[in-house]
């Protein structure tokens, strides 16, 4: 697994075309939040129990045309789940997978607030909200 500063990630898509771009937060997150411009959506985990969406390596595969070889950029909201994603796509044979470090949110500052220290819309990279 590769990890990519938000910036690098932005870039890495931007120049790789056939680059699959998947938001695994919850749905809540990607549509309430906001979401990373072009990024595609699947769950690793969801409300309302939590658990792990048993259909996550699936529904990537699908979104990748089957291919184990296209490269998966995965973000998170501060780049913790999205290793753990990273890691179960690898361990289903897929073999370009990397994880935007900080997330889309970033990480907790001295007050516990996100989005002041680092991660994608710290960075002003584009996104939407629904």
């Amino acid at each position: 697994m590769k990890h990519l500063l938000p910036r690098d990630a932005h870039e890495f898509v931007q120049k790789n075309p056939d680059a699959l771009f998947v938001d695994c937060r919850s749905d809540a997150e990607y549509f309430f939040v906001g979401h990373a411009l072009g990024a595609m959506h699947v769950a690793w985990y969801d409300a309302p129990d939590w658990d792990l969406n048993p259909e996550f390596v699936t529904e990537v595969k699908k979104l990748a045309g089957h291919s184990l070889d296209r490269p998966i950029v995965l973000i998170c909201r501060s780049g913790k789940r999205s290793v753990e994603a990273a890691q179960v796509l690898e361990q289903a044979g897929f073999t370009d997978v990397s994880n935007v470090l900080h997330g889309f949110e970033g990480d907790l500052n001295a007050e516990r607030q996100r989005g002041k220290l680092n991660g994608w819309r710290h960075d002003g990279l584009p996104w939407e909200q629904f």
